[in-house]
């Protein structure tokens, strides 16, 4: 339960969806008080919509004075909308609160393949896409990037665009947005964030395609974990991590990288440079590989295959499982994660890949351990769009939400 920031020396956890970092402990003005609590009644409008003012209220331990000047400084803003008005056996009819769908946020998500750009409300809502592939010169893509999201501003209308969100499949600089590590992409160092910033006018929110699926469980999805890990399969592997109800990142922004954690050092060269990382050995090119060294077969085809009854179809997606758990025992040893959540097209067939990738992981359980849960997650390749949206979300709803204890 949230509980109402208080404007006393002792009033240490401010922002109930943010960590206390001890270092930046300040007495809170009456201002900053302000903003902390406004950020919580619009995630409990967020989360609970639609709501009235009295259970906003009661679910917040705020008083209801300071709930309906919240209120109505974001209906103000047009952040909030009132709506129905619902029914009681005595005394004033409540109206509902929910936010309003006129706010819109662009996302995109790169893939080594291709390129989706997307127009989405504030509650994850898309209204309208475009593919696009990939092209192997950065700039020449975001050009592409950029002239589609130029497109989807002239057709907002009188939408409030609140800003840019973008995943991609590696890692860029902290606090700025230069590519620094895209092994499976094949651009080379280029500042994304300040090329499209400067086309558009509007802020761009950068960040890791799995981190990104972090950000969609937790916004979107309500998964209730303090502790989780979001594996991501697809041309590679990519591994977001939410330690103690917060996104971790690293001293460099590289926390998660386990994809490009060698299981043989003599394996098969990765994109990274490497030889013998999981991911060589448990994505789907890994999978297509072992079907066939020539195949031009995509992955969906593999799968169908497979249900078909073709034997060596089925074989490879069984090698890859088994691959898949090897690797995912390095997280939970390292990790000790209460939920992996899995992310990609082999959850589709998930009666395959479930059974073998859970023997895996608890076939070599630490004494005392408790082996997560594995949760396939069937989002039909919208998870990093809806992180990219989570990600522009983050400037007013507060940094990223923190699980409650």
């Amino acid at each position: 339960m949230f509980r109402p920031v208080q404007t006393t020396p002792s009033a240490l956890h401010l922002d109930p969806m943010r960590a206390t970092d001890k270092k930046r402990v300040q007495v809170a003005s009456s201002e900053g008080v302000r903003d902390i609590n406004r950020r919580a009644v619009l995630n409990l409008i967020r989360t609970k919509q639609p709501i009235s003012r009295a259970d906003l209220a009661r679910v917040s331990g705020l008083q209801r004075s300071t709930i309906s000047l919240i209120v109505e400084d974001l209906i103000e803003g047009h952040w909030v909308l009132e709506g129905a008005t619902g029914r009681l056996p005595r005394g004033r009819r409540p109206t509902f609160l929910r936010l309003n769908d006129d706010r819109v946020i662009i996302g995109v998500d790169i893939r080594p393949l291709q390129i989706t750009v997307a127009l989405a409300d504030v509650n994850g809502k898309f209204t309208s896409q475009e593919v696009m592939p990939t092209g192997a010169d950065p700039k020449t893509a975001i050009d592409g990037v950029i002239d589609r999201i130029q497109r989807f501003l002239r057709s907002c209308g009188g939408k409030k665009v609140e800003g840019i969100g973008i995943s991609l499949p590696g890692r860029v600089e902290p606090g700025s947005g230069r590519l620094v590590f895209a092994p499976n992409l094949k651009w080379t160092d280029f500042d994304i964030a300040e090329a499209v910033e400067k086309a558009t006018g509007l802020d761009v929110e950068m960040e890791n395609a799995a981190n990104a699926c972090v950000l969609a469980a937790v916004w979107f999805d309500h998964i209730e974990s303090r502790n989780l890990v979001v594996v991501t399969v697809s041309e590679g592997i990519g591994t977001g991590i939410l330690v103690n109800g917060r996104l971790a990142r690293g001293f460099s922004g590289m926390a998660g990288e386990f994809g490009h954690v060698p299981l043989d050092p003599d394996g098969p060269l990765c994109s990274c440079g490497s030889r013998g990382c999981w991911e060589v050995f448990a994505s789907n090119r890994a999978a297509l590989r072992y079907y066939s060294e020539s195949t031009t077969l995509k992955f969906q085809d593999l799968l169908s295959l497979a249900d078909q009854g073709d034997p060596r179809a089925a074989k490879a997606l069984e090698t890859m499982a088994h691959f898949l758990g090897r690797g995912m025992r390095m997280v939970v040893a390292g990790l000790d994660p209460e939920q992996i959540v899995i992310i990609g097209d082999l959850t589709r067939s998930w009666h395959r890949f479930g059974p073998v990738i859970q023997a895996e992981v608890q076939a070599q359980g630490l004494s005392g351990g408790v082996a997560p849960k594995l949760i396939p997650v069937h989002e039909d390749g919208m998870a990093r769009l809806r992180g990219t949206v989570a990600l522009v979300l983050q400037k007013h709803f507060g940094v990223t939400p923190e699980v409650p204890a």
